[in-house]
């Protein structure tokens, strides 16, 4: 059960599979690298980084009744995460492979289980409807199950008086359900924040410069507040009571993209939940994407480092 403060993060639930080779991997071929097995799904990371950052978080999915469900279950729930879950006797868990390249940039595959096939008749009513703040991740749109799950979530915790927001996800399923399609689903989704990255911003308006992706997502969702994450560029605000502001990224070496999106948008529910200020949320999420960022994974252990960014990012006020 969730009380009014709560952050409800509805989705995926998956056990990550990341992947570093050393060198190019050949067909055929061996090589060696780095490899680390942990909890992932961008909607349960969403939830971690909330809570981490002080807000607190529930995480709403479906997983299978197996090895990697109760695996994946018991660090959320290490994390502080509370959990609202379906077990699937008939669907495993969903695994991610991340292939990340030298570079630090991530290829996913994402194997299609139980989380795929959440459906209305699993949704938590009383957890949706006692949120203060929905989640979604268009995960949960690209398909029907668990699309209509999704949406009558939606639905449940706003007519209750939630904000929600969504993270398009992945410009790639965008292109492959294609965008009139993709934009005729969202279009439906009365989300308070949206969490577009710039290849996703691309991918929903047509525009190429982000000056100009903002514009059309800005005059597409007019009651909104845009979120854009640019990678090295930092992020971009507007919405209908935050003229356009931009934050930089930090300075942080680029080791491991995977869950970095998710991470920042966490943090910035947490700081916006907390405060309501747009300026404050995004200096606190680009310090937590910027520690992601230099290290393996998606929820690498806290360590003083990030307490230390915690700290600073609260402190930050805005100008008189």
């Amino acid at each position: 059960m969730t009380d009014r403060t709560s952050l409800v993060s509805l989705g995926d639930l998956a056990w990550d599979v990341l992947a570093k080779p050393d060198t190019m991997l050949l067909p055929g071929g061996d090589t060696t690298g780095r490899m680390e097995l942990s909890g992932g799904g961008s909607a349960a990371n969403v939830a971690v980084w909330a809570q981490r950052c002080a807000y607190p978080a529930t995480f709403v999915g479906k997983i299978g009744r197996d090895r990697f469900g109760e695996l994946a279950t018991a660090e959320l729930q290490a994390e502080g995460v509370h959990t609202a879950l379906t077990l699937s006797d008939q669907h495993p868990t969903g695994v991610i492979l991340a292939l990340i390249d030298r570079r630090g940039q991530r290829a996913m595959l994402t194997g299609q289980g139980a989380d795929w096939e959440l459906l209305p008749g699993d949704l938590p009513l009383d957890v949706l409807r006692g949120a203060r703040h929905l989640h979604l991740t268009a995960w949960s749109l690209f398909r029907d199950p668990p699309r209509a799950a999704a949406l009558q979530a939606a639905h449940a915790a706003t007519t209750a008086g939630a904000t929600l927001s969504l993270d398009p996800g992945s410009f790639q399923m965008i292109q492959q359900l294609g965008r009139e399609s993709f934009l005729k689903i969202v279009d439906d989704v009365p989300f308070d924040v949206i969490f577009p990255n710039d290849d996703e911003a691309r991918a929903m308006s047509g525009e190429r410069h982000p000056d100009a992706a903002m514009g059309w997502l800005r005059e597409r969702y007019p009651h909104a507040l845009v979120v854009l994450k640019m990678d090295e560029d930092g992020v971009m605000i507007e919405g209908p009571d935050c003229p356009r502001l931009q934050v930089a990224a930090t300075r942080d070496p680029l080791i491991d993209a995977t869950g970095a999106g998710d991470a920042f948008g966490g943090a910035f529910l947490a700081g916006w939940l907390r405060h309501g200020d747009p300026r404050r949320a995004a200096h606190l999420a680009v310090q937590v994407g910027g520690w992601v960022v230099s290290r393996f994974g998606a929820r690498a252990p806290a360590d003083d480092d990030l307490r230390a960014r915690l700290a600073r990012a609260a402190s930050v006020q805005e100008p008189a």
